[in-house]
């Protein structure tokens, strides 16, 4: 009989699926992994009741690991194996509490709006235990206010994924105003900050294509980089894990070359009203698509990175960003990239221009402000 699982995991992306949950599975080979997972379904989305199922009649999944390094072609299955159960808040909040009273680690990624919050979720919640909170932040701050009750000396190390900047310092906030809002004792706001280790973290994979029921294909590059703390609890040891004292280098880099890249591709394909099942190679195959692209990154984003000093490394990753984006195994869909748009146009765009703008460059920037005033 498996142990009872030490990671408590909201989200059932193929995402993470190839990601933190394979790094998870492979480290249990070498015996550098905390223990298992359980996975929890937070949504109504059929496709993630769909995976639900399929990993509770079995815990092994394939990830397809497909793209070229190197020079070299990269095409071989690897199998995910770390998840103990899976659960769904829905049906299963009793079982989920229960877990999050002892797990020592605590991982989600629920998606670009998954932060936001629900005006229902209210402090009736701590006492209503059959009542599901709606957001994801409440369903956190319900399972906290009950594990500082039930076993608050035990350290917990929290590890959002989502693409939010500081997204382990958001997290926490939206927990401390929740515990405002609800009148939670001073007690708890104090356990928060010093027992619960919220994790700035930058996931960094591209994960394509599912494979039903349940897997992915994804490209060959990983990246998880985490910013160090002191107490903090690794879910895993594993090579694509980094620990780093300067976390924005990581997320400057992805969000304004690599994410960038994807919504300046994104942008055209909408304006256009390209073919709906275009896929980023494809589109990089278009001569204009891809000098539209190629226009951006080298004359409106290149420019403030060289003026923050850091354009070495800036032309140094944007080589491995062609590179990913050039993959011929991957079918990254241009419709997927392009779902809530407008936000993602103001995370990866807005900031560059802001940039620009402070540091007094000579640059037009034409392209970013036009995407910027549309209203996709």
């Amino acid at each position: 009989m498996r142990p009872e699982p030490a990671i408590l995991q909201f989200g059932t992306s193929r995402f993470l699926l190839a990601h933190a949950d394979l790094f998870v599975s492979e480290a249990m080979e070498t015996h550098e992994a905390l223990g298992t997972i359980a996975v929890v379904q937070t949504t109504s989305s059929p496709e993630s009741a769909a995976r639900i199922t399929a990993l509770g009649h079995t815990p092994r999944y394939p990830v397809r690991i497909r793209g070229q390094v190197n020079g070299e072609i990269i095409d071989e299955e690897r199998v995910g194996t770390a998840i103990a159960e899976a659960l769904t808040a829905a049906t299963d909040w009793e079982r989920i509490r229960a877990l999050a009273v002892h797990v020592p680690v605590i991982i989600s990624n629920t998606g670009d709006r998954g932060y936001d919050l629900d005006p229902s979720d209210d402090a009736t919640l701590l006492t209503d235990i059959e009542r599901l909170p709606k957001s994801f932040p409440a369903k956190l701050a319900v399972l906290l206010a009950h594990r500082f009750e039930q076993n608050p000396e035990a350290p917990l190390s929290l590890y959002p994924c989502e693409l939010v900047p500081q997204n382990g310092s958001r997290l926490r906030t939206l927990i401390e105003q929740l515990a405002m809002e609800w009148e939670l004792p001073a007690e708890f706001r104090i356990w928060l900050n010093e027992t619960c280790h919220f994790a700035n973290s930058l996931v960094d994979r591209i994960v394509a294509e599912p494979i039903a029921p349940v897997g992915a294909v994804a490209e060959p590059y990983a990246l998880w980089a985490i910013e160090q703390q002191e107490g903090l609890v690794l879910p895993c040891r594993h090579p694509a894990i980094t620990l780093t004292e300067d976390l924005d280098r990581f997320e400057m880099l992805k969000l304004h070359l690599l994410n960038l890249g994807h919504s300046v591709l994104a942008e055209r394909w909408l304006k256009d009203k390209r073919r709906a099942d275009e896929t980023v190679r494809e589109a990089m195959d278009d001569p204009a698509m891809r000098n539209a692209l190629e226009t951006v990154w080298t004359q409106e984003v290149l420019p403030v990175f060289e003026a923050d000093g850091r354009g070495e490394e800036a032309r140094a990753y944007l080589d491995t960003v062609r590179d990913r984006f050039l993959n011929p195994f991957l079918k990254h869909k241009l419709s997927d990239i392009a779902a809530n748009h407008a936000e993602k146009k103001r995370r990866r765009f807005l900031p560059m221009v802001t940039r620009a703008a402070d540091l007094g460059l000579a640059i037009a920037q034409p392209k970013l402000k036009a995407a910027l005033a549309s209203d996709d």
